[in-house]
């Protein structure tokens, strides 16, 4: 196994039971991150045919606005300079506000109407002629603003979510193809190497287990051809008062005394 393909890591129980806990780490985290880039893909394909409906009803309203504006130059000449003198304040003003989708806020610009007496004003413009044309030729236009700012608090929130879905994509990839392959090789060799370890302490210990085993029986059998070597010499008496090779009766038994000194028949 590469060093590339696991963590370099000391190969002991505790590192194997530390392995295992990220491993399940890993696992949860590839399952949320998962989920929440399902999610963002939901919503992400949501958003997307809102863009395109919104932009479809952008063209068909600005079309009409262009018309209207159109209509109004006809039946009362250039307004411009009496709208611009009219108007004192902003009509129409953007507030932004965020949505939360899994985690990632998303921008979301909202229109209101401001509804002032300085706004209000700005509806007797065109009152000497042509009044009807220009009111029309407002609503129109308010109409359209507000698709407007509808289709850039879209457009904004696609922006967002595809970024989004490319940083969770690559770490969702990173989990599941880097991170877990990496963690489980890591136990893999762990456990290997455990393995080796006590076949390596189980061939250790029956070594010296046969080891003390064969020493036991050299000092036995140097002992027994000690004593041998002594009582052939006849430096050592037999044992109990008697010779070797004889028997006692007594009492209805008898007792052999062979030349080990440790076997009897009766």
């Amino acid at each position: 196994m590469s060093g590339q393909a696991r963590l370099p890591v000391l190969p002991s129980r505790m590192t194997l039971a530390a392995m295992k806990i990220r491993l399940v780490g890993a696992k949860k985290g590839f399952s949320l991150l998962k989920k929440k880039s399902d999610a963002l893909t939901v919503r992400f394909r949501g958003i997307l045919k809102q863009i395109r409906d919104t932009k479809e009803s952008m063209g068909k309203e600005m079309k009409d606005a262009a018309f209207r504006l159109t209509e109004t130059k006809y039946a009362a000449g250039e307004i411009s300079y009496m709208v611009t003198e009219s108007v004192t304040s902003a009509t129409v003003k953007v507030r932004l506000r965020t949505d939360n989708v899994a985690g990632v806020y998303l921008p979301q610009f909202r229109d209101t109407i401001d509804t002032s007496a300085a706004a209000v004003q700005s509806d007797l413009t065109g009152l000497s002629k042509g009044g009807e044309q220009v009111r029309n030729t407002r609503l129109a236009f308010t109409k359209a603003l507000k698709l407007l700012v509808e289709l850039a608090s879209l457009q904004t929130s696609f922006w967002t979510l595809d970024e989004a879905i490319k940083i969770t994509n690559r770490r969702v990839n990173a989990l599941e193809k880097v991170v877990q392959p990496k963690i489980e090789a890591t136990i893999s060799y762990i456990i290997d190497e455990l393995s080796e370890l006590e076949r390596e302490e189980f061939f250790r210990l029956k070594k010296v287990q046969n080891k003390k085993k064969r020493d036991a029986e050299r000092v036995s059998k140097a002992r027994v051809a000690e004593e041998e070597a002594l009582m052939a010499s006849g430096k050592m008496s037999a044992p109990c008062g008697f010779a070797h090779g004889q028997v006692s009766t007594g009492r209805g038994h008898c007792r052999l005394i062979c030349n080990s000194h440790s076997r009897f028949f009766s």
